[in-house]
């Protein structure tokens, strides 16, 4: 019980860190908050803190998504909007790296903090 209260709480206050400090633009069809949404049950996955291989609600987010991010314009403005996340959040490169591969998807948008978004094609 301790252990699911604890996660509770932490993902009650990751949500309540991204809708008060991230910018609410819209991003096409999808919002930075949607997009950042999208991706948090891949949180500890991609800190290092949780299992080795994201968790199917992980992949399932992400594969959404990419889905969504057709054109180039989207999916420079959703790595502009994850970019500061990832970095606030402490999302690991390498694991980040990881993740199309896990999920099975060619994720065309990362969740890296080094990642240069003008370069996303």
């Amino acid at each position: 019980m301790g252990k699911k209260c604890i996660s509770l709480s932490m993902v009650v206050m990751l949500l309540g860190m991204l809708v008060t400090t991230m910018d609410a633009t819209q991003i096409d069809d999808v919002s930075c908050s949607e997009a950042l949404l999208s991706l948090l049950p891949c949180l500890p996955f991609l800190q290092g803190s949780g299992p080795d291989t994201p968790p199917s609600n992980c992949c399932a987010g992400a594969n959404n998504l990419n889905q969504k991010a057709a054109t180039t314009e989207i999916r420079r403005n959703i790595c502009n909007c994850l970019k500061p996340a990832a970095s606030r959040f402490g999302v690991n490169s390498d694991r980040s790296k990881q993740l199309p591969q896990l999920c099975n998807i060619s994720l065309s948008v990362s969740f890296d903090p080094s990642i240069d978004c003008n370069s996303v094609p």
